[in-house]
């Protein structure tokens, strides 16, 4: 990119941005002398509900807590506002909840307030009643009882995931501006732009450091990096990639790569009829060249995946060797009854065509989509790329597709419970392959009732080498989280391998 060029593309994006902000009605210009900072997001959240949206932006945002942390380094569980939970079956559970704690309207947060925060969210939101599996809650003053449905000892993990946020039932815009306990309260929310929010003086773990914050959206990753290196945006959560060597060479930008729990995986639609057949599976997991996607489009941050695990989790399982290449994919292929005429794989005379999903909110998808798309064609199967915006509604809701280009966090709690649960689990919020198979969700449910990290680990690899075997979805790498920052203004910033956990009351300006 030349130089007049670039100052063109720069002078264009912070026109926009200002335009945006002061079109909105919501961007408060920045006040002389005040603490504040602008985070710009890769995902437009267009709702703040914090126990439905699927953006978690009220978590990230310091809007919402949750009973339970994850440690990020140890990968356990600790008291946020729960202090503390217990129970001797697994089933039965009395979670003692800390005291002191107020909502930023003033009002406490007590068991009255938290059972009927929980119950919302199971009532709103199916995938939660499901993980939660909760029969029953009694509150007595800052004491809850809860039932689950059946022995849960994983239950307390459940409450780590943002979307069993406390909230005050109580105050109904949860659209646009819920009531949490976190250090930061929404002042305007502008859907799809951006959330600006101030800070709550009666935050129970000490007044955040800044005084107020600007949580921005742009899906494009080289609009972020271009917008942190004009100064529109303080922070910027996964910049182009292509622009990290540029970032770096800007004095006072820093930019981290860190390892996460995330995967980006090829999610099959196992109901179409060609991913019935297992050979068909094979030959698109044998077509995905993970050493190239990772060194080119990920330019090697990232590590090539063998399975939804990280090599380093104790329940990722030594995967047997697998015959890659375009090869290997014509061979099962041709197994499964297709055959090459004319140039076009066909079965019966039908050509072999395949619908694949992808979306621009991680921009490294749609290019590992076109790098898949390319692979195919040289064995005559056409593959037509569709862009969709919130792939979670679109999966759900269409059963039209056949391959899905997807990244999802599979050990955010730092157990393989909830990835297994939710991907292959009939009943799984993110089953969106339609996995029903009977040996496999037993598997799941012998996993659920099981105590103890090594024990749980056994079962979790035997689940994870089950799905290899007959390779329901297919996975192609671990992706590191990418964050590039001011560092001579932004103090205190962690990049999480939750991702969980962004504007805290710690995080500071200089």
């Amino acid at each position: 990119m030349d130089f007049l060029k670039k100052g063109f593309i720069l002078l264009f994006i912070a026109l926009s941005l200002l335009l945006t902000g002061c079109s909105s009605g919501t961007a408060e210009p920045q006040e002389e002398g005040r603490k504040e900072l602008n985070l710009l997001f890769n995902f437009a959240a267009r709702s703040l509900d914090p126990n439905v949206d699927s953006s978690y932006v009220p978590v990230r945002a310091g809007i919402t807590e949750t009973l339970v942390h994850l440690n990020d380094d140890s990968l356990t569980l600790e008291p946020w506002l729960a202090e503390s939970w217990d129970s001797e079956n697994g089933q039965d559970w009395t979670i003692q909840l800390r005291e002191g704690v107020t909502f930023q309207n003033g009002n406490p947060m007590d068991g009255k307030a938290v059972k009927a925060s929980l119950e919302r969210a199971m009532k709103d939101n199916v995938a939660i009643k499901n993980a939660l599996r909760i029969e029953s809650i009694e509150a007595d003053g800052q004491l809850l009882t809860v039932r689950t449905t059946m022995p849960f000892p994983e239950f307390p993990s459940e409450l780590v995931h943002p979307n069993t946020s406390i909230i005050d039932v109580t105050e109904t815009d949860y659209i646009n501006r819920p009531i949490g306990t976190g250090p930061f309260a929404v002042e305007s929310f502008t859907p799809g732009t951006a959330v600006d929010l101030i800070r709550y003086d009666g935050y129970w773990d000490g007044a955040a450091k800044l005084e107020a914050a600007r949580f921005s959206f742009n899906e494009d990753a080289n609009a972020r990096s271009l917008a942190l290196e004009s100064g529109n945006a303080d922070i910027a959560f996964r910049p182009e990639v292509e622009s990290l060597e540029n970032l770096e060479s800007v004095p006072g930008l820093k930019v981290e790569s860190t390892s996460t729990f995330r995967v980006h995986q090829m999610t099959m639609n196992l109901e179409r009829e060609s991913m019935k057949d297992i050979h068909v599976r094979k030959a698109v997991d044998a077509l995905i060249n993970r050493d190239l996607i990772s060194d080119t489009i990920l330019k090697g941050h990232a590590e090539v995946a063998e399975g939804p695990f990280p090599s380093t989790f104790s329940f990722a399982p030594d995967y047997p060797e697998k015959q890659t290449g375009l090869e290997e994919a014509k061979n099962l292929l041709e197994q499964a009854g297709y055959k090459v005429k004319d140039g076009i794989m066909q079965k019966d005379g039908e050509p072999l065509v395949w619908k694949m999903l992808t979306y621009s909110a991680r921009a490294d998808l749609p290019l590992i989509a076109q790098v898949f798309q390319s692979d195919a064609k040289q064995l005559g199967i056409t593959v037509d790329i569709q862009q969709i915006e919130v792939p979670e509604e679109y999966m759900a809701a269409n059963r039209d597709w056949d391959l899905t280009t997807y990244s999802n966090l599979t050990a955010p709690r730092g157990d393989a419970g909830y990835y297994l649960n939710a991907t292959y689990h009939p009943q799984g919020a993110l089953n969106f392959s339609g996995a029903d198979d009977e040996q496999l969700t037993a598997l799941i449910d012998e996993l659920n009732l099981t105590v103890g990290e090594e024990a749980r680990s056994v079962i979790a690899e035997k689940i994870a080498l089950y799905v290899d075997e007959n390779v329901y979805n297919s996975f192609i790498l671990h992706p590191n989280t990418l964050v590039a920052y001011n560092a001579d203004k932004v103090e205190n910033w962690v990049t999480t391998r939750s991702e969980y956990y962004m504007l805290t009351n710690n995080l500071d300006v200089k």
